[in-house]
């Protein structure tokens, strides 16, 4: 039988692809990551995606926010909380453990659960433990969701300042000296942790910076210029994570570099430098942040500088698995070495974190950067890769 003549179904416009923007959470960064996804949400083509906001409070739970992303911007000097803008104040948001269906679904209390659309992507813009560390990464991956970013393993790394260190060095990359102590070393022997520290800095010398193990936006850091202020600085460490890290001073110009993922592999933005802030003792969160100290882009350095920096960036991105992006700090000596502090998997993304700025000056504008890692992220599988 013929089909020349009967009517024909139109054809169905192809869906926008849905992304998830995630933010919040429980750590200690929680107003940084409502910063981000204020930027990200401001900056998402919403003529080629669909988005939904979802909020993590404080306290853990999923929720569905306001698509308001002017709300979401330090103001006051204080950063916003998710409940502020959190639609109800009951349900929750729930993401399936089903790699079959994409399905999220909206419950509240005593009402049958209403299904939300399928997600095509998450955009994770959550900033340390919770979020960062590989958590939410593994939960993706069992929900068989695609996601920006890197997978379980590298975010793990990337948080956790000690075995960051670790993987570097054993790629070749310096890093500076540096101890940790445990919490069951503390419990232990508080006496002889202390010990361990004062005799670090008898052989590297004062001042010490004493850190969160695995807490980023400079939170909880606490520079040391002797053994009067040792105690207080390890119990606001240890506020944030019972491991914390002592590392010892890098004389030097601080130097960051942007690593994103192209189509054909990871390529490095122009550098950065962090010039020494006036108002504050180093480039902590207030500097960062609040008072939003100017970084210089692109950083002065020679031809052969800003060659060595970029591929050393992209030496630590391929060492500890990364995908998507990364910002790699390093401190440049006086004898012309870098040294590798960190890098962050998930760096501040706000307008005015240095991370897309550096992107700026390397021709990427903000909306392509957001729109680059979200096409990375739909390329790339989910599970082993």
């Amino acid at each position: 039988m013929s089909t020349e003549n009967l009517p024909q179904s139109p054809e169905q416009p192809a869906r926008k692809p849905r992304v998830a923007v995630v933010f919040g959470g429980r750590s200690s960064e929680h107003g940084i990551s409502m910063v981000t996804a204020g930027a990200v949400l401001t900056a998402i083509d919403r003529t080629k995606y669909d988005v939904l906001p979802i909020g993590i409070t404080r306290e853990g739970r999923w929720v569905l926010t306001a698509d308001e992303p002017e709300r979401m911007a330090i103001a006051d000097r204080r950063t916003p909380e998710v409940a502020d803008l959190a639609e109800e104040h009951e349900g929750g948001v729930v993401l399936p453990v089903d790699p079959t269906s994409r399905e999220v679904v909206y419950s509240e209390p005593g009402s049958v659960p209403k299904a939300l659309g399928e997600v095509d992507v998450v955009f994770p813009v959550l900033h340390g433990p919770y979020g960062e560390d590989g958590t939410l990464q593994g939960l993706l991956e069992l929900s068989g969701v695609p996601y920006v970013g890197s997978g379980v393993l590298a975010s793990a790394v990337g948080q956790d300042k000690e075995y960051m260190k670790r993987v570097l060095a054993s790629y070749g990359l310096k890093v500076g000296p540096y101890l940790v102590i445990r919490p069951r070393e503390w419990a232990r022997d508080e006496s002889a942790a202390r010990k361990r520290i004062v005799d670090f800095a008898g052989e590297h010398g004062w001042p010490l910076f004493v850190k969160p193990a695995r807490a980023g936006s400079s939170i909880g850091i606490t520079k040391v210029d002797g053994l009067a202020g040792l105690d207080e600085a390890i119990a606001e460490a240890q506020r944030h994570d019972p491991k914390i890290l002592i590392e010892a001073a890098v004389r030097g110009r601080e130097i960051e570099c942007g690593v994103l993922e192209f189509e054909d592999g990871p390529r490095a933005s122009v550098p950065a430098e962090i010039p020494p802030p006036d108002a504050h003792a180093y480039y902590d969160f207030e500097a960062k942040y609040i008072d939003s100290t100017p970084g210089v882009v692109p950083a002065p350095l020679t031809e052969e500088q800003t060659a060595e920096v970029r591929r050393l960036a992209v030496e630590a991105f391929e060492a500890t698995s990364c995908e998507g992006l990364v910002r790699a700090d390093f401190f440049l000596t006086e004898d012309g070495e870098f040294v590798i502090n960190e890098i962050n998997t998930m760096p501040g993304f706000t307008p005015i974190s240095m991370y897309p700025q550096m992107w700026q000056a390397t021709g990427v504008s903000y909306p392509e950067l957001v729109d680059r890692l979200v096409q990375a992220a739909l390329r790339r599988p989910t599970g082993l890769r």
